[in-house]
């Protein structure tokens, strides 16, 4: 199912469903298709809501995680949310809690999965190199657990933005903007509760990262998907589903 993006100011975003306000954050490669089972299983209670991150729209300067949290920030004002259900994934989790920190009063629940923020082996560090088709699959196949999930389609797109001398430029930036604004001095500060999805087979941000999340934040649950790798929305829908329904169900 392909959901429509809108365009409003200067935000483009997918929105499904009514209720209370899931907002979920996508990391460096996201795509709307990554998260189809998750907005078909929580629509009908919630209203989801999927903000395209201009990953390759703003300025240098600005491409960093403090400049998509300035960006979250406005995208929250402007649909008028008072408390949101925050979802984030890799990248995605690393602006999760920093708009956190930023507003706490504006979150309700927040649920990382494979995040950043404490440690990744991040692109940053063994960047695809350009022109080398099968270096760029390899990597992408190395993002699951089962390398079948790793579609030529996203191999393609992946390759297509590692091509392009703007957007290569602009992921490095955003990557070496994570690694610089590590938050194990800020996590004990996030005091909501807080629902860690995590897959064993992990690789980017490995299981470890997810129980040191564990140990520091104040209320967490931990919950880790065998067979499943650094992207379990996509990869373990049904088992994330559930993870996560159970867990939004306690803080309605």
């Amino acid at each position: 199912m392909i959901f429509p993006v809108k365009h409003e100011q200067r935000f483009k975003y997918c929105e499904e469903g009514e209720g209370d306000p899931i907002v979920l954050l996508h990391g460096l490669f996201g795509a709307l298709s990554n998260f189809t089972k998750l907005i078909q299983h929580f629509s009908p209670k919630y209203s989801v809501a999927i903000p395209l991150l201009p990953l390759y729209e703003l300025e240098t300067e600005q491409t960093t995680v403090t400049g998509m949290v300035d960006y979250i920030d406005e995208f929250i004002e402007h649909k008028g949310y008072n408390k949101v259900h925050l979802i984030g994934n890799s990248l995605g989790g690393h602006i999760a809690q920093l708009y956190m920190l930023r507003k706490p009063e504006k979150v309700k629940t927040m649920t990382l999965t494979g995040s950043s923020g404490l440690f990744e082996n991040s692109l940053g560090d063994t960047y695809p190199r350009k022109g080398d088709y099968e270096y760029v699959k390899k990597k992408t196949e190395g993002t699951f657990y089962d390398p079948k999930f790793a579609t030529k389609e996203l191999a393609d797109e992946v390759f297509e933005i590692v091509n392009n001398r703007a957007k290569a430029i602009r992921i490095v930036l955003m990557a070496k903007s994570a690694l610089r604004h590590n938050l194990r001095e800020e996590v004990a500060k996030m005091n909501l509760p807080v629902c860690l999805i995590w897959g064993r087979g992990d690789t980017i941000t490995p299981p470890l990262v997810a129980e040191e999340y564990h140990k520091l934040l104040p209320d967490s649950e931990l919950n880790i998907i065998e067979k499943c790798g650094h992207a379990a929305m996509m990869e373990r829908p049904e088992e994330f589903n559930l993870i996560l329904e159970r867990f939004l169900a306690k803080h309605v």
